[in-house]
């Protein structure tokens, strides 16, 4: 287990993860539950493109959460998990909570 001392977040560190291709159509599925939040697409695959944190979540054994940005540049939420070692199963994309939020003063939004 790692403490992620930017994010605060206790992450657990199995392998790294996997880069998908830029085009990303074969690698990630995105259910219709993580556009809900009126999030894109093209705002999931940016955030996985320009990831900040990505780790699987320490209580789950399948469950990874990502932090990055989407196309506007705010931060946003990813949760997904592993299909098989080429895809991943999106389901869930929001605002990013400020308990996922680096603590730095420093770090402008």
């Amino acid at each position: 287990m790692v403490y992620d001392a930017i994010f605060h977040l206790k992450i657990l560190v199995e392998k790294p993860i996997k880069a998908y291709n830029v085009l990303m159509d074969e690698g990630i599925i995105i259910n219709e539950s993580a556009l809900k939040h009126g999030y894109t697409r093209a705002d999931i695959e940016w955030a996985f493109l320009h990831p900040i944190c990505n780790g699987i979540l320490s209580e789950y054994d399948n469950k990874y959460l990502l932090v990055g940005f989407d196309t506007k540049g705010n931060p946003i939420e990813i949760i997904y998990n592993r299909i098989d070692e080429e895809q991943i199963n999106v389901f869930h994309t929001m605002k990013c909570r400020k308990d996922y939020l680096p603590k730095d003063k420093h770090f402008c939004l």
